[in-house]
Parts: structure tokens; sequence; C-alpha cells
């Protein structure tokens, strides 16, 4: 059991915190769930050492779970190196993120059910990654879903929250759909959902056809297209991203953890799981690279025009898995979760390093309404230097050694979605390199632009909220180059083992090692480029942005916009929807089924009673003359019958 420790320990933290959270308080809320993810932090690098360092897999049953007919999934714990990976990293930085939370929330009034919400996500995203089968998939997949829809409507009181937590729920579901009807096909197709039982059978499946919306087409490409669809909807893919900045609404460990080193990567690892069905499906393989490169540059082009300083992060997060799943789909799966490791530590430490600027700005989020305070707050200062030098791949830290494998993995598979990654990669590197080094001299350079109240009380973070940046650090400088052999070079067939699978002739990781020097180097010297005019634009002449926007005003709004989505699906969808909702309510539930049912009925029994009623008048003659009538209408009925 003790390898299935930390998947369970979060939830036995959630449990107590989430039901007994009033009888132990704030300080015992945060302590027993803290030391839970202590204690999942440990195990967590113990299955990490003994499953992919020292290759002791295996399957830990739990329980049986569901049996009918053919229909037979237990409930187990899958560990293998693509699961103890993502155990041992997600363990790690929920448990820095749980900490860094008991300074950041220290004022607030609910912290026994922030920190349950917290564990429970962690729990649920923890029996994601662990899973031997597709409905435990699901479950885990609906589960981060739920509360990541808690956490980020977190503040309820707030009408943004609400409205963010809704749209995260609502894109989410649109991708779960395809996801679910995915899994439906799988059963249908191979008559289990067994991972195993599934891999073992899918070469036989190549050149099949499924019937689909009445048309025939290839199984594989079908399966593998609906599944990529959830991905899509969970990891914030172009079409279906438009959740991911608004929920930067919720506490900024929320933003960590959500955004950063979990719920958006389970897309990524969703496909580098299913790789033995994807390597047969080149067709989805192509979209995937495609979709996964258009997202990385769309989302680096809204990110240089942001002023929200996590807004700016979290379309970085967005490019950022564009690259993990260009790189899927040109089959480099090992380089897509080796920059989904690496990204873990360099993300969740800006965004915690975010965190902390807004503390010491008085809650203060606006890049423009900050400056000059990289003396006041040394400490975050020199850890977001760490963290963007790692996010712009710049040598030797985590993000450099991951980038550039993924770029050349591009190029190396030498077809036409490669090369579109590539470019649209390399280019996204340099507008990376650019934002994020916009965000740090808006932030720390420049004169103050706060107000003076504001200015006054900026001040440096408790170590409760420093310490676990530490930690993020180290592994955003070290991660690269500790794992590099590991994850992406020689010593990779025998750590990932069957964890991931590739065809022989799509082994474009090995080919990526070949490629020519100029390649190798153009990451890099994007990276330097987009530094130099981050520089160039904000410390050595601060008024070329504002010549730039007023001489480039239409580009300008399309990027600070987000190139319209979220107008075009309020176009397209909202109101449409909204227009059709208040239709049926009011033409058709009020109008037609209140108004011939219940309130008809009501309507007509009041109106009959008040003309009965007008009857009643107190007056002897007026019941005479009643009487009268009625003895005139018996007597012509009765003259009438005997008439006939």
């Amino acid at each position: 059991m003790l390898h299935a420790a930390p998947v369970f320990l979060p939830l036995l933290g959630a449990i107590i915190a989430g039901f007994f959270g009033r009888l132990i308080g704030d300080r015992g809320s945060q302590l027993v769930t803290c030391g839970c993810m202590v204690l999942a932090a440990i195990t967590g690098a113990y299955v990490f050492y003994d499953v992919a360092l020292m290759g002791h897999t295996r399957t830990v049953e739990i329980a049986s779970w569901i049996v009918s007919g053919s229909f037979d999934v237990t409930w187990s714990v899958r560990l293998d190196a693509l699961s103890a990976t993502m155990i041992g990293m997600i363990s790690l930085v929920a448990c820095m993120i749980h900490i860094y939370s008991c300074g950041y929330m220290a004022h607030d009034a609910s912290i026994p059910r922030f920190m349950a919400y917290l564990s429970l996500f962690t729990f649920f995203m923890l029996m994601l990654v662990s899973a031997d089968n597709f409905v435990q998939l699901f479950f885990g997949w609906e589960g981060v879903g739920l509360a990541s829809y808690l956490l980020i409507g977190f503040w309820y009181h707030k009408p943004s929250a609400n409205a963010a937590a809704i749209k995260a729920f609502i894109v989410n579901r649109v991708g779960d759909f395809g996801f679910a009807l995915g899994i439906f096909a799988v059963f249908m197709v191979y008559d289990s959902v067994g991972f195993d039982a599934v891999f073992a059978a899918t070469p036989g499946k190549v050149g099949t056809t499924i019937n689909f919306l009445g048309w025939n087409f290839d199984t594989l490409t079908t399966i593998c297209l609906l599944l990529f669809i959830g991905a899509m909807g969970k990891s914030a893919q172009l079409g279906l991203h438009t959740w991911l900045p608004d929920a930067m609404e919720g506490p900024t460990p929320v933003s960590a953890l959500i955004h950063a080193a979990t719920m958006v990567t389970a897309g990524v690892f969703m496909v580098c799981r299913l790789s033995p069905m994807f390597e047969y499906a080149p067709t989805a393989l192509a979209v995937v690279t495609v979709v996964g490169a258009s997202t990385a540059i769309f989302a680096a082009t809204v990110g240089l025009t942001q002023y929200d300083i996590k807004r700016v992060i979290a379309y970085s997060t967005c490019s950022q898995l564009g690259y993990m799943f260009f790189a899927a789909g040109v089959s480099a799966y090992s380089a897509a979760m080796f920059h989904l490791i690496t990204h873990a530590f360099f993300k969740a430490l800006l965004f915690l390093g975010a965190g902390s600027v807004i503390h010491a700005m008085s809650d203060e989020q606006d890049m423009r309404k900050m400056g000059g305070i990289w003396k006041l707050i040394p400490v975050t200062y020199a850890l977001m230097w760490i963290g963007n030098l790692a996010l712009a791949g710049v040598p030797p830290f985590a993000g450099f050694f991951s980038k550039d494998i993924m770029l050349e993995a591009a190029y190396a598979a030498h077809s036409g979605v490669g090369m579109y990654a590539f470019v649209m990669g390399t280019f996204a590197a340099l507008l990376t390199a650019f934002y994020s080094w916009r965000l740090l001299f808006l932030t720390f350079h420049g004169a103050p632009r706060a107000d003076h109240h504001t200015m006054e009380h900026v001040h440096e973070s408790p170590q409760i909220m420093l310490a676990p940046l530490y930690v993020l650090a180290i592994g955003a400088v070290i991660a690269g180059f500790a794992l590099n052999g590991l994850f992406v070079g020689d010593g990779r067939a025998s750590f990932w083992g069957n964890a991931i699978f590739v065809l022989p002739d799509h082994d474009t990781v090995e080919h990526a090692h070949h490629v020519p020097l100029w390649v190798k180097l153009a990451p890099t010297v994007a990276a330097v480029l987009g530094i130099s005019g981050a520089y160039l634009a904000y410390i050595v002449s601060p008024e070329m942005p504002g010549r730039m926007i007023e001489a480039f005003r239409g580009i300008w709004l399309f990027l600070y916009n987000k190139w319209y989505f979220d107008e075009l699906y309020d176009f397209l969808f909202v109101r449409p929807a909204f227009w059709l909702g208040r239709g049926l309510w009011k033409g058709g539930d009020g109008a037609v089924i209140d108004g011939l049912g219940p309130d008809g009925i009501a309507a007509t029994t009041i109106a009959a009673a008040r003309r009965a009623g007008r009857l009643q008048t107190g007056y002897v003659y007026h019941y005479a003359f009643a009487m009268l009538i009625g003895v005139v209408i018996l007597a012509s009925f009765y003259l009438y019958r005997m008439g006939r």
C-alpha cells in the first residue's frame, strides 16, 4: 500500500479539513492538509525512485468497481515510468503550493474549505495519472474539472469569479463530450476499457472503419481525435482555450496548481499514455501537431499585450502546452513529458512569485501600476529571474533542455506539419522571451507607478511563502540537465520502458540529436533576441511601446482582445443560447405550459369564483328573483319534456 499512499493521502486531508474544519479550526486544517501532502511528496519521491528509476513497475488493485457483462472495471493504481513521474512531480509541486497557501491565504475567512479543495483537487489529479483503464481516467478527469470549478469560484462573492468558474466548467464539458464519445467508441470497438487489453489489440484495428454520424471513418483516427478533443478542453488548446485566462479570478495558489503543474497538463499526459493508439493514427497525430503549434503562437502573441501579471503567465502556460502537444504530435512523447516536468517547476515558481508580488503590492495585479520595487522585494525579484530564465529557454536552466529537444524533434520529423511546428515554435520562443522580460521590467523596474500609500506598504513575503519558491527554483535550475539523459538521452529506452510506445520509423527524439547546428542554436538565439528587445523597449527607450501601439493600433487591439475569440463565441453561441432559453422560458414554459396548465386552470377558477361571488349581494329581493328564475327554468324544462 506504500505505493498507493501518495494517491490517497491528499484525499484523507481533504476529508478531515472538509468535514471537520470547523472543529479543528484554521490552523488544524492547514496542519492536516499540509502534513498529508508532505507525506504524499515523500512517498511520491519513493515511488518515482522505485518504479521509474529502478524499473519495478506494478499495478496495485484497490477494489472491483463495476462488473456488468463483459464490462469489468477495477479500481487500480497503475505504476510505470509515466505515472510514477507524474505522481512524483504532482505530489511535490502540490505540497509546495499547500505550504505557500498557509501564508498567502492567512487572512481569508474560509481557510479549511480552501485547503480541503486544494487537497481534493490533488487527489483527483493523482487518480487520473495512476488510472489503469479509461473509466478511472474519466473519473479523475471529471474530478479535476469539478475541483477546478470549486477553486476558481472560491471567492464566490465576486461575480467575476462565479462567471469564470462557470465558463471553465462549461468549456471543459464541451471537450469532455468528445472525450466521453471516444471512451464509448473504445468499448464498442475493443469490448474492453483496460489500457493493456486495448493497447494489445490496437495493431489489429489498423485499416478498419467505424460508422460515426452516418459516415464510415478510420477507426483509430476517429477514436484518437475524439479523445484529443477532451485534451483540447482540459489543456486549453486553440478553440477551447477561452476559459484559462478568466480562471485567474481564483486565488494565486489555485492558478499555480491548476494552470502550471497539474490539470492543464492532463491532456498532454493522456496523449502520451495513449501513445500505443496514437502511433497507429498518423492523421490524428498531424492534427495534434497543428493544433499544438497554432496554440503556441496564438497564446504568445496575446501574452505580448496583457497587463494583468497573472494573465500574462496564464497565456504563457497556454503557449507552453502547445509546445508539449506538437512534440507529442511528432511522436516525441518523451520530449513532451520532459517539458511537462520542467515547466511544472518554473511555471509554478512564476505563478507563486507573481502571488508574492501581488501580496507585496496590496493585491494589485496591473503591471502598469507597479514598477520600481525590485530593491524592496529582492528575494522575490531574484526568484522571478530564475523562473523567467527557465521559461525563455536560456542555458543552463531547465526550459533550455526541454524546449530545445521539442523543436529539434519537430524539425527532425521532416514533415509538413513538423516544419510548421518548428517555425511556429521558434517564433513563439522569441515572443516568450520578450513578454516574460516585459513582465519583469514592468513589474520591478522603472519609476514607481503605484500610489504613495501602496509603495509605503511594499514588503517581502514571509518565509512560509518564500520557502516553497526556493524548492521550485532549485527544480527550475537543475531539472533540465538532471533529467535530460533519462527522459530524452541515451537512457530513455530503459527509463520509459513500455510506458511510452513509438514506432521505429517515428523516433524523432533519436533523429533530433542529429539535426544541423543552426536548428540547435535557433531557440537560444530567439531567446536572446526576445530578451534584448524587451530590454530595449522597456528600459532603454520606455516610450517605444506607446509609439508602437499607436502606429499599429489595429494589430494591438486584435491581440489585446485575444483575437476576439470571446466576442466570436458570444455572437455564435452565447447570445443565441440566451435568446433560445429566454424564448422557451417566456413563450414556451410561461405562456403555453403554465398559461394553459396550472396558471390557466387557477386563473379560470379564480375568475369563476369572483363572478359567483358577485351574486351574493345580501338583498332578499335579489335572492327571490334568482329563485323565480330557477322555477321558470324548471317549469319550462318540465313542459318541454311533456310536449315530447
